[in-house]
């Protein structure tokens, strides 16, 4: 069964963020919200993570996964970046957008694209998800929270935990978010290419 925490949205209760964090150091699995939709999210060298969110979504081995970044500083160390892409990522974050990259040599195989070797990655405008990242002190694996068979994510916590009590570890609540994900945007060619639109204005990528 998972553990149900409850957090204020804009001052999020350091307890609780510690106990969540400590989860994840765990090897948890934790839904959480976020500035776009709710989302799967596990520490970045847990063994299990990956395999987990793939089965939960039915995703294939194809499927980009996300590594969820603090801040814009972090992204170096996980995906290589040229002029161009550093300095239209840079103005475009923190905020609901997704960029895919080609991977560095820090992100484990499992979880870059099969083929291409490239990761998503992303730095979220919510303030709990902020807090977990500095208490974590590492980006998250993550993946948006959408369900086979739905057309939508779920929006509230209690909802979430109703449905997928038995698969994940944690959920956390911070009131009812959005069900749009995050636009998504391929720069791994070396020029933006929007192939998803989403919460994020794909004007500024087009």
């Amino acid at each position: 069964m998972a553990r149900y925490f409850d957090v204020h949205p804009r001052d999020p209760q350091p307890r609780t963020i510690g106990q969540v964090v400590q989860l994840l150091r765990d090897d948890a699995l934790v839904a959480y919200p976020t500035d776009s939709c709710y989302a799967l999210g596990a520490r970045l060298d847990s063994p299990t993570g990956a395999e987990r969110i793939r089965r939960i979504r039915h995703l294939g081995d194809r499927h980009h996964f996300t590594l969820v970044c603090a801040e814009f500083a972090q992204l170096g160390q996980y995906v290589h970046l040229d002029n161009a892409a550093f300095r239209a990522i840079k103005a475009a974050t923190p905020g609901p957008y997704t960029f895919i990259l080609t991977a560095t040599k820090d992100v484990p195989r499992r979880l870059a694209h099969q083929k291409r070797r490239t990761v998503g990655v992303r730095i979220p405008d919510h303030p709990v998800v902020r807090a977990l990242l500095r208490e974590l002190g590492e980006p998250m694996l993550s993946s948006t929270l959408l369900l086979p068979g739905h057309e939508d994510p779920p929006t509230d916590g209690w909802a979430v935990k109703e449905e997928l009590d038995h698969v994940v570890d944690a959920v956390v609540d911070a009131g009812e978010v959005g069900t749009v994900p995050t636009t998504v945007v391929d720069w791994s060619e070396g020029y933006p290419e929007v192939v998803r639109e989403g919460a994020g204005d794909p004007s500024r990528f087009a």
